[in-house]
């Protein structure tokens, strides 16, 4: 049976449909609590920058971008980018996803491990993902294990780059959760909204994540029938 062509291709079908379902349900979450306004009247640039301040951070700034896909902290910049629509809205999703990215900003400075692993090894990994995949086909298609074992290897790091990942978001997010309680600018049914949004949006990461590992095993199955 050709490769393109094998009963393995499963194993993509559940990594795609467990992301779509992920991306999905964030966005079904987001729609909801973006019409939730706060009853602190913060925004959430200015909630942004009082977490940090909060928390002794003076070094990061808060800026407002136009285009992308959501919020992101800028560890190498130091800046917390915030979309346009997100700046100046009141709602409790954009308040909760701004403090999540502050999270990552006080595990920065707090020198959280994974966080510093994550930026040290990520472009190795990614390269390594990226060319590991093809490296493995080629091993595949010309019958050459340490070929297909080399590939494997490389196509490793970008799973456990995924992986990674993992404890990075939901400590963002529980740092997050924990400062919204603690310096009530959110309350209540309104925190409660919070922690939909920031973890259905933790869910994304877990469907990538198993994604990464069903490709990596299709990979192990494909070689081991090479073997064979």
């Amino acid at each position: 049976m050709f490769y393109f062509y094998d009963y393995t291709y499963i194993l993509i079908v559940i990594g795609a449909m467990l992301s779509l379902w992920a991306s999905a349900n964030v966005n079904v979450a987001l729609e909801k609590y973006r019409k939730v306004r706060s009853s602190s009247g913060l925004t959430a640039a200015q909630a942004a920058e009082e977490i940090l301040h909060q928390n002794g951070i003076y070094d990061v700034t808060v800026r407002r971008i136009s285009g992308g896909h959501s919020d992101y902290y800028s560890p190498s910049d130091k800046e917390i980018c915030i979309l346009s629509e997100n700046y100046d809205s009141t709602s409790i999703a954009s308040i909760g996803v701004a403090a999540h990215e502050c999270g990552h900003a006080i595990q920065d400075a707090c020198g959280y491990a994974p966080l510093a692993l994550q930026r040290h090894i990520a472009p190795v990994c990614s390269l390594g993902s990226s060319a590991g995949i093809y490296i493995t086909i080629a091993g595949i298609i010309f019958s050459i294990d340490p070929l297909i074992s080399i590939g494997i290897v490389l196509f490793s790091l970008g799973v456990f780059i995924s992986l990674l990942l993992l404890p990075i978001e939901y400590n963002a997010s529980n740092r997050a959760l924990a400062i919204l309680e603690d310096n009530g600018m959110l309350k209540g049914e309104e925190l409660y909204g919070a922690k939909k949004v920031l973890r259905a949006a933790g869910l994304t990461y877990v469907a990538a994540a198993a994604a990464a590992v069903l490709s990596l095993l299709r990979l192990i199955l494909l070689a081991r029938r090479n073997r064979d």
